[in-house]
């Protein structure tokens, strides 16, 4: 034991510097605990030990490794004594007591191996999968020789890790969704759990995919709740309350900005650095797809009321190109009006083609896009002709081909 200068004037600080395996023999042999047939047999375990630990890592020929491995034996039975017992030197000198050197070496050994393949953060895509292995050994090497402190300090921050991920588990299952598709999808666990929180709020049971997310929000942005009402699920266990209800005071943060009406959805989820993957949902190209193509076709079929004729096209594509609002039918002084101002300002055609990819329905869209470039190649010279002062070629060809009454 020393006794280190003080950097107060006032004492001195006490510090036992020796490892706590050393700790834990001396107080059991000073404590009747450690008999010599139990010192004998410590003596002729450690070199056994050394050499086993400098083969694994290394080179048993060595003598700078075999160095190592003695500096590794005492860490890793310090290791285990030190967790089992708490710090209670009379529990550790106990377990010397009636255990082996070697097999207080192989606990620690174990649990620096259960450390190293826990979860090192919340990303579902960052974390393995399976126990310790071969390529594990060098994080294995480094953590041998590492104080009883640091090993705490991790183990706590991985348990804390391990405690979300088995959250956002156990909540993922409860929508539908399984580990193996929580490990393809690669989301953070938070970012689930702050999903699983908003559909327990609006009583869904199923992970939302874009589609279902979006008309969440667009949901809770036209009834604004008050945020009382995100609360934890009844049943959720109460290993996980603690993990959870940190994860819920994140989401009353976002929550002016969640019912923000101000941002869409998508710039808001989708595009805001800060919210990019701070919620879960399920990537379904199909789904999205398919949802983009029915709103099209019901817009057009509003616009359209229903009709997909070639005159209604026509007529619409017609007075788009001319600069003037969408319609799909004309009296003859509405068309004639758009004559005149045709021959005066010109057209744009591909203003009315433009208009037909942002508007008209994915399946019908290359077949309107050709007719109406047939339409602009036959029509354009008689749109536009400066014989027809009277505009009877332009009028027949209007009632021919759009919609005129």
């Amino acid at each position: 034991m020393t006794l280190p200068k003080s950097e107060s004037t006032h004492g001195v600080s006490l510090f036992d510097a020796r490892p706590f395996f050393e700790k834990a023999l001396m107080y059991g042999v000073q404590h009747g605990l450690i008999d010599q047939a139990k010192l004998d047999a410590i003596a002729e375990e450690a070199p056994k030990g050394m050499v086993q630990i400098a083969r694994y890592f290394g080179s048993e020929y060595l003598r700078p490794e075999l160095e190592k491995a003695r500096d590794r034996l005492v860490n890793l039975v310090s290791l285990h004594l030190q967790d089992v017992s708490r710090g209670d030197l009379r529990v550790a000198a106990g377990l010397l007591r009636d255990h082996s050197l070697l097999s207080r070496s192989k606990a620690g050994a174990d649990l620096l191996k259960a450390l190293i393949v826990m979860p090192q953060n919340t990303h579902f895509g960052m974390n393995e999968r399976g126990g310790f292995s071969d390529r594990h050994i060098p994080q294995l090497a480094r953590w041998t020789l590492t104080s009883y402190a640091d090993y705490q300090a991790e183990f706590l921050a991985r348990q804390h890790a391990v405690q979300v991920v088995e959250a956002a588990l156990w909540l993922a299952d409860q929508l539908g969704l399984s580990a193996d598709d929580l490990q393809d999808a690669e989301p953070d666990a938070e970012a689930v759990i702050r999903t699983a929180l908003l559909l327990n709020m609006t009583r869904r049971k199923e992970l939302p995919d874009w589609v279902a997310f979006e008309k969440m929000i667009s949901a809770l942005r036209q009834k604004q709740p008050a945020s009382e009402l995100l609360t934890l699920p009844k049943n959720l266990p109460g290993a996980y309350r603690a993990v959870v209800e940190a994860v819920r005071q994140s989401v009353l943060t976002d929550w002016p900005r969640l019912l923000d009406a101000r941002l869409s959805a998508r710039k808001l989820f989708d595009q805001t650095p800060a919210f990019m993957g701070r919620y879960f949902w399920l990537e379904d190209g199909l789904s999205e797809v398919g949802h983009h193509d029915r709103s099209r076709s019901a817009a057009w079929d509003k616009l359209t009321q229903g009709h997909s004729d070639d005159g209604t096209v026509l007529t619409l594509c017609l007075c788009v190109a001319a600069g003037s609002p969408p319609k799909t039918l004309l009296t003859d002084k509405t068309a004639a009006t758009l004559v005149r101002k045709i021959r005066k300002h010109g057209w744009q055609p591909e203003l009315a083609t433009n208009y037909l990819q942002a508007h008209a329905p994915e399946q019908h869209l290359d077949d309107f896009i050709g007719l109406w470039q047939e339409f602009v190649y036959e029509a354009q010279a008689t749109l536009l002709s400066e014989r027809d002062t009277q505009l009877q070629e332009a009028m027949a060809l209007l009632r021919r081909e759009c919609n005129v009454a």
